[in-house]
């Protein structure tokens, strides 16, 4: 059995003061092993945004424990929270984030340029990651040169670039067509079962969820269920395209 790679106990989160106190998460405990697949999945308001930005190194605890690797994140200065993200996890988001007027190449070198890397060690780790979502050869296209689902392809290049233990998947299809969200899919599962990568992911669509090994489901800040997926959806291959 995988070493659990991260671990929440009992922890809370509020926002507000008073009477305009949110708790937005009310005591959780949670374990993630590493190398699995995990869907994080709740309405609007049930705290999975908040578990999110915490398991991503984004915001800290109100109370409770978050450890990665054994580490206890929630006594890390900001700096070092920092430097636990740039060595250990990537990020997708559902509105990809990319600079527009920079290609896809420069795009996925910047968490190696913000790591300090040369620009030879930069030029071929993005054209690696690139070449692993299928754009090989689109390297100097600009995301207005692409469309979505090559966009949100480029944005899990520079996620998976630095060789991430965990990639953190914020509604990753959130913002595509059926198509393009099942393609975004298997370059998720392959991520996982090939290379090993722990995939978090949050997502409201149960279609997107079903690839995911395991289900966590948040209802009030509270973890209402937690399930494993024995029949995970079966990805199509991943597209590799062609200028």
């Amino acid at each position: 059995m995988s070493a659990v790679l991260i671990r929440l106990s009992a922890v809370t989160k509020s926002y507000g003061s008073g009477q305009a106190r949110l708790m937005a998460l009310q005591g959780i405990d949670l374990e993630v092993a590493a190398g699995e697949f995990l869907a994080i999945m709740g309405p609007s308001g049930s705290g999975k945004s908040t578990a999110m930005n915490i398991l991503g190194c984004l915001d800290t605890p109100g109370s409770g424990q978050y450890l990665f690797k054994g580490a206890h994140v929630e006594s890390l200065s900001r700096d070092q929270r920092a430097r636990l993200r740039r060595r250990f996890l990537g990020f997708v988001f559902q509105g990809f984030n990319l600079l527009p007027r920079t290609s896809a190449q420069e795009n996925v070198e910047l968490p190696l340029l913000y790591r300090g890397d040369s620009a030879t060690v930069r030029r071929a780790g993005a054209a690696r990651a690139l070449q692993s979502v299928g754009l090989a050869g689109w390297e100097q296209h600009t995301p207005g040169e692409l469309s979505g689902g090559q966009q949100q392809r480029v944005a899990i290049a520079r996620a998976i670039v630095t060789a991430p233990a965990v990639v953190l998947a914020d509604e990753p299809t959130g913002n595509l067509d059926t198509q393009r969200s099942h393609e975004i899919m298997a370059l998720l599962v392959a991520l996982n079962r090939d290379h090993g990568i722990t995939v978090l992911m949050v997502t409201h669509e149960p279609d997107m969820a079903a690839y995911a090994r395991r289900q966590v489901h948040f209802v009030d800040g509270r973890i209402a269920r937690d399930e494993a997926n024995a029949h995970p959806a079966t990805a199509p291959a991943a597209p590799t395209e062609t200028v």
